[in-house]
């Protein structure tokens, strides 16, 4: 008896199943065949939600984006958070910490695969900016932040750091590294009007998330 499921669903299972495959046999050697067995759909079924093998890791990396903005979402809206404590945690819920998950997001760093790697720094940009703009907004009515551009500052800063401090895009040295987080910090305090120091949890985030130094050196 053939099961009908809902469309959503069944989009869903696909990109599950590559997901599986894409971290269990890299995404170059996986195939759009390897899909269809791995979730058991014909080749007419795959086409109708996806183009490409190319166009699968461009909905899972949408899909991660947008996990991140709904939590980002949530988190601007809890209104037991300072505006600090909400740029906190949504950085930090931007942080896809899991090796499986990072062994997809690296897949955006083959040269092959550059317009795709575009395409999630554009989304990510996109999705958050509103969100963080709500929380830059309150920031300024606590007098927490002074700018008369709380959106067009969001967009610079998220376009900085999205491209500033990805890995494959630029390879700095811990002396650079350093002087670029100084630099973004001074930046933030500058575009959003705060305090001195206020961003020091900003610097703190960016230097846990940076490869040590001697993963940097076998690299």
């Amino acid at each position: 008896m053939r099961i009908v499921k809902d469309p959503e669903e069944r989009r869903n299972e696909i990109l599950d199943a590559a997901e599986r495959l894409f971290q269990s046999k890299g995404y170059g050697k996986a195939t759009i065949n390897d899909i269809l067995n791995e979730v058991g759909v014909a080749k007419g079924t795959f086409y109708y939600y996806f183009k490409s093998k190319e166009d699968v890791l461009d909905a899972i990396v949408t899909r991660y984006a947008e996990k991140g903005v709904q939590a980002a979402r949530e988190i601007a809206a809890d209104v037991r958070l300072s505006v600090h404590e909400k740029l906190l945690y949504i950085m930090l819920a931007q942080r896809h910490g899991t090796e499986d998950n990072r062994q997809i997001l690296e897949e955006l760093h083959d040269v092959n695969n550059a317009q795709m790697h575009q395409k999630s720094l554009l989304e990510t940009v996109l999705r958050l900016t509103p969100v963080l703009q709500e929380v830059i907004e309150q920031g300024i009515r606590e007098k927490a932040f002074a700018t008369p551009y709380p959106r067009e500052s969001i967009e610079l800063l998220l376009v900085a750091a999205v491209t500033l401090f990805d890995e494959g895009i630029f390879r700095w040295s811990p002396d650079e590294l350093e002087t670029k987080i100084q630099g973004f910090m001074y930046a933030m305090e500058t575009l959003l009007g705060a305090k001195e120091g206020s961003f020091a949890y900003i610097g703190s985030l960016l230097r846990q998330s940076a490869p040590s130094g001697r993963e940097a050196d076998e690299e």
